[in-house]
Order: structure tokens, then sequence, then C-alpha cells
């Protein structure tokens, strides 16, 4: 035996009386993880987990508290003083129609369509998580980032609740897992080059399987809806059932309703939704419904936010599997993002002095192509184009010359290149703002059309010092704080 480990364990150790020395020889060791195992097993707790099981109900977990059914049909049990299984009020626990949203972009927008869709129908107030917090109804619950499994465990213990809808992020699923066991519908938006290096993710195809993980959790009756235009899940869906020892119902969407992918899995009975003649529909359980104009909905800008239309049609699909009438959800979809408070912080629009803004999160180069081309449609040909560009620290170089590159192609005639002081994480201060700077000057941007800040604040009025009536502005903001300072600036 190693006695500096010995000694070093023994310190360590809680409980000191039942201390279990370890061990290096393979037979020894594993005997002394079994007793381990045993000595921390909750016979208890897998009692209680079958049984729901068995009845369909969902729960969530963590160090103290276990969580038997969802929302206002939830209960909770603390670990140290667990029931028997004749104890618990079986009857009184349920589910609520729950929904689970993961991808690289668009996961905010898409899970606060859900909500509002779920509350259309009549199941109010719902809870939802997402970058921005935890929400019940209308009401801010706690802020910040909930898109891990601390936002999900929130909303599933939300008693008031009649539904929820959750984001699940890349971060929080390679962490610690996805808090929720089950989930009536599953939505991945897309798979973009985002996070690279981290938690050894370090392609595409590992992303997608990191976001694919959802599949694991949708009930036996419901509907993983996936995007068909995005080639990643196309083409590892089909290897679902070999992960998971079976395979979900897909819904697909699509930007268009007659791809061939979403024609042949119409024919299959499945569900389908996208773009036809300019409107969006929706096929589901057989039956086909117009859900309106896309450049009639506010989300898309006249038809201009080609990723906002992804987002309505995985929206509207995922809220049909939840069992809202198809109604209700064209009634969303006509007026969701004409108010600012419907979907804050993403694709929000201002005119100040005949300078139109735009404020979104756009992180990364996908995300910016997007809120790139919404700007210039906006412009017209007229005026000029002016961007902030910055982006967190957990980023490696290859990335910030990506996001880089992308602004370049839409030639700005400024760029406020800015510190993201809210998100160094890790990076020196001015290192993110120093290299996005080389690389958009080796990509052809001249120098006289590029500023420096070291806040977003201060980028922010940069840029409205500098725009003259006919300018757009696209302006990323990302910390939380400074998000809300621009829009008080903006609206003042």
């Amino acid at each position: 035996m190693d006695t500096r480990n010995h000694t070093a364990a023994l310190e360590d150790a809680a409980d000191v009386e039942g201390f279990i020395a370890p061990v290096l020889e393979e037979g020894a060791a594993l005997a002394r993880f079994e007793r381990l195992a045993a000595r921390e097993a909750r016979p208890r707790l897998r009692a209680l987990l079958a049984v729901a099981r068995e009845r369909g109900l969902p729960h969530v977990l963590d160090d103290e508290i276990l969580t038997l059914g969802a929302g206002a049909g939830g209960r909770d049990f603390a670990l140290a003083t667990l029931p028997a299984v004749a104890e618990v009020p079986w009857e009184s626990l349920h589910d609520v129609p729950t929904a689970l949203v993961t991808g690289s972009n668009g996961k905010t927008t898409t899970v606060r369509l859900i909500a509002a869709c779920v509350e259309a129908a009549g199941w109010r107030p719902s809870a939802y998580c997402c970058t921005d917090g935890v929400f019940l109804g209308a009401q801010t619950q706690v802020s910040g980032d909930y898109s891990g499994p601390e936002g999900a465990r929130r909303v599933m213990r939300e008693r008031a609740a009649r539904a929820a809808v959750i984001e699940t992020a890349r971060g929080g699923i390679l962490r610690r897992g996805i808090a929720v066991a089950q989930a009536q519908v599953a939505l991945v938006t897309n798979v973009s080059a985002d996070h690279f290096g981290e938690y050894g993710i370090d392609d595409l195809e590992g992303l997608a399987d990191v976001k694919l993980s959802v599949a694991g959790v949708v009930s036996g009756a419901g509907l993983l809806v996936l995007n068909a235009d995005d080639v990643q899940l196309a083409s590892r869906a089909p290897g679902l059932a070999r992960r998971f020892g079976r395979s979900p119902r897909i819904g697909w969407f699509a930007l268009d309703a007659d791809l061939p992918a979403l024609r042949a899995h119409r024919e299959r009975g499945g569900a389908t939704c996208g773009v036809r003649a300019g409107r969006l529909a929706l096929d589901h359980r057989g039956e086909q419904h117009d859900l309106g104009a896309v450049a009639a909905m506010p989300l898309t800008v006249g038809g201009s936010a080609i990723y906002n239309i992804a987002n309505l049609a995985g929206a509207a699909l995922a809220a049909a599997a939840l069992g809202v009438p198809p109604a209700r959800i064209a009634g969303v979809l006509a007026h969701f993002g004409a108010s600012l408070s419907d979907n804050f912080g993403r694709l929000m629009r201002f005119e100040r002095q005949g300078v139109r803004i735009l404020v979104d999160y756009a992180h990364n180069p996908e995300g910016l192509r997007g809120l790139l081309q919404v700007a210039e449609h906006l412009r017209e040909g007229r005026g000029r184009l002016g961007l902030l560009l910055g982006h967190a620290g957990n980023r490696q170089d290859a990335e910030l010359e990506a996001l880089a590159a992308v602004a370049a192609e839409f030639h700005p005639a400024l760029i406020v290149v800015k510190e993201n002081e809210a998100h160094l994480r890790g990076r020196a201060p001015g290192e993110v703002p120093r290299l996005i700077h080389a690389a958009l000057l080796r990509g052809g941007v001249a120098r006289s059309a590029l500023q420096m800040r070291m806040s977003e604040l201060e980028a922010v009025h940069a840029a409205l010092a500098w725009a003259r009536p006919g300018d757009v502005l696209a302006m990323p903001v990302h910390a939380t704080a400074a998000r809300a300072a621009v829009v008080a600036l903006l609206n003042g």
C-alpha cells in the first residue's frame, strides 16, 4: 500500500470511522469500489425512479432533492428522508407538456416561440429557461444564463407551471448531462462551428452528437424535431436507433416544405413544416395547415431573416407535437416579435434620428451572417453599414478569424471592434479585440473603417456617434447588463 496515498485519502475522508483504505491492486480496488457503491446506494431512490418510469412520470434530481412529476403536477422529496414507494401520493403527480430545445443558433428565440404557443393554447403560466434567465409567464424568476441543468430543474419545479420549455445548451450537456428525465418534444435547431476545443469536442460531427443527446429523453409517444437543411442532423439521424437502442419519431422542418426529404417523410406519415409559395405550411397527423404568409411574420423582417424562418418552422412543429392547435400557432407567429419584450436581445429593431439599428445576440459566424443579411435588406443599397464585432474569450483563434471573415464579406463602412468585458473567460483584457482587428485587416478591411473600444457600451456609443440618417447599424451585444443599458438608451 502507498502510505502517502493512504494518509492523503484519510485526511480527505468525511467519515473517518467508516474509511475504506484505497489499494492499487486491481482485484482489491474493484472490490473496494463495490463496497463504496453499496454504501452509497439509495434503494429507496432507485425504487421511486422505477415506479416513476412505469407511470410515465418525469423526474429531476440534484444533491438534495428528488422531484417527481413536473410543474403543477410535481412534488419535492428530500433525499435524506425519502419516502417508501407506498407513501408517495402517486395519483396526485403528473407531467406537464415539456419541450427541450438545443442547437448552435436560435435556441432562445425558439424557446420563447414555443412558450408563447403553449400559453396561447391556455396552458398558463408556462415556465421556460434560456440564456437570459428563468421565466414564469411574463415574470422573470431569476436572471442570468440558465441554459444548463440548474435552469431545467428550476423550470420543472415551478409549481404554478402548466407547461415547461427548456433551453439545453452544449456546455451543460457535456459537463452535467441532461437534467430532465423525459420530454414530449426535443428540438435541435442547427449545428454550426462554435466552442470547438472544449470538453473534447473539436469538430461538427462531435458537436452534432452532443446536440442529438436530447433524442434520448424523448418519450415513447413524443417527437424529435430536426432541421432537414442541416447536413449534420440529416446525416446522423439514421444512427439514433443504434445509439439509444430506439429512435423516437422524427418531425422535419426546412425552409422549403417540398424538399425531397420532407416530401418523402410526409408520404410515410411523418410531420413536417416549411415554406410553400411564401407561406408556412405545417403537415401534422396527416393534415395540412396554412400558418400564414412568412413575410408578414414580424420575426422574419419582411422575409429577410432566413434563420428566423427556420426558427418559426421548428417552433411550430414542436408546438403542434405538444398539442397546440394550429390556429393558435398561426396567431402567435402573426404577432410574435412585434414587441421588444417578445424576444428581448434578439433581432430588436430601433430607429434613432433616421438611423436603423439592430440589437442582437449573434455570437458565431452563421449567426453574424444572418444578422448582416437582415441589415443589408434594411439598407436597400442606400446609406452605410456599421457593425459591432467582438467575442467571448473561450473561443479558439480560428473561430475569431472566421467571425472576422464573415464581417469582411459584407464590406461595412465601420466596424467597431469591442471587448466583451463580461466574458473574458481566460483571455487577457484586449487580447480578443486585437486578434479580431488583425484578422479584419488581413481580410481586406481598410484600417480607416476600424475602431476599437474596450467595453460593449463604449462600442455602442462610438457607432451611434458615427452614424447618420439612412445608415444601418448591426450591433451584437452579449452581456446582459450591457444589453439592458443599450435598450434603455435607444428607447430614451
